[in-house]
This record gives structure tokens, C-alpha cells and sequence, in this order.
């Protein structure tokens, strides 16, 4: 099956917008716990040789246009009284192997919200042996929204340091907290001056001390105000009993709660 969308035939070419190359709407669930039909089922075709990788199930590339390019998957997730539907939802393949993954993205991703996970660190090629291994670091992750702030100055001669921070920092930030550790030589330092106006003072007991500084923060701005993060929370009653990994619980076999909301289509 072939699609190819019609012209926009609005008055502004800035506004109009094209007709659908195929339009699909899933069928209604007729009874309790049915799920409807999908508007659209599309199952990747398999490889004949030993080598080959499978054909795509969906392949989508975005339109050209003056202003940007189109988008090459727009979704929108529905809407019902007992939970809001993924705009996309995607499972990792189970053939066993390596590197599985529900999602590859080569280039920036950008999320206008809040990212919750199980797990997270960076992957990158292994500086010492980059053709041949990776190297990982799991996040520094803590149940506030905290920003994490260090450096190095050297007291003068009257064993004083001032330390400025960026012209927004305490915009965005509250409820410092501080640590010092002086460097090369036994002395003792304090925080003589809290941050206010940008910058803190730094003692030590000698002149002349190097101190490695770290300042922490929580954030404060409009959205972390609006979204704080609850750290505690009851299962909603349809996931209680269940699991995001029963493997880990004794329940192997069990489907995890993603599987309960999102069954896979027979």
C-alpha cells in the first residue's frame, strides 16, 4: 500500500497544511479490560540470509519546508479516566543478544519534561582503548533537584578568598550547602561569608592556602517549583501487586507493569 498526501489548499502557505497520505483509526474496545484495534499494524519483514537485518516495520522520514522540516513521527498518547495513553510506546527486541534497546537516537534529544528511569549513565568510547571497549559512569542521582557547584581558589595574604558565582545563581538556586577541603598543607578553613550577592568568603587560618570549594544548591526556578519531585509514592491500584521488574522480585514470567498497560497486540 502506497500513500502520498494531497497539497495544502489554504489561503497562507505558512499555515496550510497537506492532506494525509494514510489516515487510520484504531476500532473500539467493546468490553471491560478490551483493548481497541490499532489504526495502523505494521510488522517488519525478516532478513533470508545469515547476515541480513530485518526489514522496518514503520519507516517514516519528515517533509522539507522554508520554515523547518516536518516531523518523521508525530503521536499523540489518548486520553482516559484511568491513565493517559505513550504517544509512543516501544519494546526492546528479545532475540538475546547484545545492546538491545526500545529506542536508538543518533543526535540530540529534547524533552520538555521530567525523564524517569531505573537506571542511567553515560556510554562513550574508552579513552585509553577506544576501538575496543566502552567506558560508563552511572548519574549522581539525589531525591532533590540539587545542581552541584567546585572549584580551586588561593587565600591572600591575610588568608582570605572571595569566590563569585554566575550572575544567576541565586535565581536559580536555594539552600546552599558547602564543603572545603584545603590542599598541599595542614590548615584549617571556614566559610566566613554564606553566598549573598553572587559570591561567599572563604578563612583559612594561614595565608596563602589553596582550597578545593563545593557548593550545592536546589533549585528554585518556575518549573522545578511546579514539578518538585516526590520522592514516596503508592502504586496506583491497577499496578499494585505488580512490578517494574518482577524478574528481580521472584516473579519471572510475570509481565512487568509496562506490559500490563501496553499487551502485545496478537
Amino acid at each position: 500500500m502506497a500513500g502520498y498526501g494531497g497539497p495544502s489548499n489554504g489561503t497562507s502557505t505558512a499555515l496550510g497544511t497537506g492532506g494525509d497520505g494514510v489516515y487510520a483509526s484504531g476500532g473500539l474496545g467493546t468490553a471491560e479490560g478490551d483493548y481497541g484495534g490499532n489504526g495502523i499494524h505494521a510488522v517488519g519483514g525478516s532478513s533470508g540470509s545469515t547476515y541480513g537485518i530485518g526489514g522496518n516495520g514503520v519507516y517514516a522520514t519528515g517533509g522539507s519546508g522554508p520554515f523547518g522540516g516536518g516531523d518523521g513521527v508525530q503521536a499523540y498518547g489518548g486520553t482516559g479516566s484511568g491513565g493517559n495513553g505513550c504517544g509512543i510506546y516501544a519494546v526492546a527486541g528479545s532475540s538475546g543478544g547484545p545492546g538491545l534497546s526500545a529506542g536508538d537516537f543518533l543526535g540530540d534529544v529534547i524533552v520538555s519534561g521530567s525523564v524517569s528511569k531505573s537506571g542511567g549513565s553515560f556510554k562513550i568510547d574508552h579513552p585509553l582503548d577506544p576501538a575496543n571497549k566502552y567506558l560508563y559512569h552511572s548519574f549522581v542521582e539525589s531525591p532533590d533537584m540539587k545542581n552541584i557547584y567546585d572549584g580551586t581558589v588561593v587565600t591572600d595574604g591575610s588568608g582570605a578568598a572571595i569566590v563569585t558565582m554566575p550572575s544567576w545563581f541565586e535565581a536559580l538556586n536555594t539552600d546552599f550547602r558547602y564543603q572545603l577541603t584545603v590542599i598541599g598543607q595542614f590548615a584549617r578553613a571556614i566559610v566566613a561569608s554564606e553566598i549573598a550577592n553572587r559570591s561567599f568568603i572563604i578563612k583559612t587560618d594561614k595565608p596563602n592556602v589553596k582550597v578545593s570549594w563545593q557548593v550545592t544548591g536546589i533549585r528554585q526556578d518556575a518549573w522545578a517549583n511546579a514539578h518538585r519531585i516526590q520522592v514516596e509514592v503508592d502504586k496506583a491500584p491497577r499496578d499494585q501487586g505488580h512490578y517494574i521488574h518482577p524478574e528481580l522480585f521472584g516473579h519471572e514470567g510475570e509481565p512487568s507493569i509496562a506490559e500490563t498497560h501496553h499487551p502485545r497486540p496478537q
